[in-house]
């Protein structure tokens, strides 16, 4: 007796990634959770970053760039007093000084020099090419090229503890925007150094943590159970508004 082929599968599924694992070990589990090669994500989270990926399956791959270029929604920690290689937790230590006991309104003072249209350098730890190749392989190398500076919009942004040396804060952002360059930036502003201490991408465009499932569900669960969490095309389109 023949089987029929398994159905085309379509749509958005949304991870709540967690910490040590790269977007790529993600995609990885789910082809094979999901039984199917055609699947993307909209946007890399580092792995020491958490929260929300959005992984495109089949037709889905087609609006990949569309939901890619949404703003994002990030909640982190800004840890001043030091610089680091990648401007965040992970890096070496390059650079560090006192933390003097700023005031709530020196922080927030320093803030606001980042906020709507402005220009900022990418890291050399980021996936832009040079010649074909990522920075992030060259900062392997250890070495470091030019960099041109890229537009980009801080929507909103909040304060929302303030713990020295520890910041922590909630930030809406365009696409191509760094967290790790805003806290290395704010650190130089304040004049005392800073780095990304952690990142939780708590929002993209419509999509929110409330519909995810775990890395682990999705390591685990059901091939049916991960199915009847794929939002449709319809539904996507339903969601945006669109």
């Amino acid at each position: 007796m023949r089987h029929s082929p398994d159905p085309e599968i379509d749509g958005v599924l949304l991870v709540d990634k967690g910490p040590g694992m790269t977007s790529h070990d993600v995609v990885a589990v789910a082809r094979r959770a999901l039984g199917t090669k055609k699947i993307g994500h909209c946007g890399t989270l580092d792995p020491m970053a958490t929260g929300l990926l959005i992984l495109v399956v089949g037709r889905a791959t087609k609006i990949q760039d569309l939901l890619m270029a949404e703003e994002k929604e990030y909640e982190g920690t800004l840890r001043l007093g030091s610089s680091t290689s990648t401007q965040d937790a992970e890096g070496e230590v390059i650079e560090s000084s006192p933390v003097r006991d700023f005031s709530p309104e020196e922080i927030e003072a320093a803030f606001a020099q980042f906020k709507g249209d402005f220009y900022q350098l990418p890291p050399m730890v980021s996936a832009i090419k040079k010649d074909g190749v990522a920075l992030y392989k060259l900062a392997r190398q250890g070495v470091e090229v030019e960099r041109e500076k890229r537009l980009v919009t801080i929507y909103h942004y909040q304060i929302k503890d303030i713990a020295l040396p520890d910041i922590g804060f909630r930030v809406v952002c365009s696409k191509g925007f760094y967290v790790r360059t805003y806290c290395h930036d704010i650190g130089n502003v304040l004049g005392c150094h800073g780095h990304m201490a952690n990142l939780r991408r708590t929002r993209s465009g419509k999509f929110d943590l409330s519909r995810t499932v775990t890395f682990d569900e999705l390591k685990t669960a059901p091939r049916a159970e991960l199915f009847s969490k794929l939002l449709s095309l319809r539904d996507v389109s339903r969601l945006r508004g669109v």
